[in-house]
């Protein structure tokens, strides 16, 4: 007979509160997250007092943490979207307007304002997914474009990759696969072009070499001399 999971506990040290969080493995880990908190991956019968001592051991790493995140921004609400929330689109606000209407339509308007016509309740989460499909429809065509541009713009480097996706990716921001398939986040779209076209020139290193090292950074150093302060820039969007 199986046993049911054990549900997390939530504790407070100092400065924080963390979450516990039972399984069946055979050492202590910290996992710090903006959307989650601090959550500590514990086996099962270990003592309190171990676990209490731990996280003292890492709370000044917690804290940094912590701290880092106050700094983020997120570029999506993943709670939905209402009347007047501000809407990140290219790097710059706009403002959302919802409008009533016998359908669903989503439009530019002057002044920064992203306009959507609802029909019937105007939910906020269905909101939000309306407004994401937008975003995919133009993250498709603006950066597939992009994309060739630059491929042309880098052919002195001889870069053949085997397709080009762009898809929804919420943990990474691009990818290379082993046989040359290069896909980025649809949210790329949100931020300003500098950042998809750092992403892009990242991934098409990989096609070159495929891990981080000395060389793989040598290129990319001479494809896009500024990629640090651009992958800085990037890790403070949150998604």
């Amino acid at each position: 007979m199986k046993t049911a999971p054990l549900k997390d506990h939530i504790m407070s040290a100092r400065y924080f509160d963390y979450r516990i969080r039972y399984s069946r493995r055979k050492s202590l880990s910290i996992i710090v997250s903006p959307d989650k908190g601090v959550i500590v991956r514990a086996p099962h019968r270990i003592q309190a007092g171990i676990i209490e001592k731990f996280v003292s051991e890492k709370s000044q790493w917690i804290i940094k943490c912590l701290e880092s995140f106050s700094s983020m921004q997120r570029i999506d609400n993943n709670n939905g979207y209402h009347d007047g929330d501000r809407v990140l689109l290219h790097g710059e606000f706009y403002t959302l307007r919802l409008v009533s209407s016998d359908r669903f339509n989503v439009r530019l308007r002057d002044k920064r304002i992203i306009e959507i016509e609802y029909l019937q309740k105007n939910d906020p989460m269905l909101i939000r997914e309306v407004l994401e499909s937008w975003f995919r429809h133009i993250a498709v065509r603006e950066l597939t474009a992009r994309f060739r541009e630059l491929l042309e713009h880098y052919s002195a480097f001889g870069f053949k990759p085997a397709g080009f996706s762009v898809r929804k990716m919420k943990k990474r921001w691009g990818s290379c696969s082993s046989k040359g398939m290069i896909g980025i986040s649809y949210d790329l779209i949100r931020l300003g072009r500098e950042f998809s076209d750092y992403v892009i020139a990242h991934e098409l290193c990989h096609l070159i070499h495929h891990n981080h090292g000395t060389g793989y950074y040598k290129l990319l150093s001479e494809v896009y001399p500024q990629w640090r302060e651009k992958r800085a820039e990037l890790k403070k969007y949150l998604r």
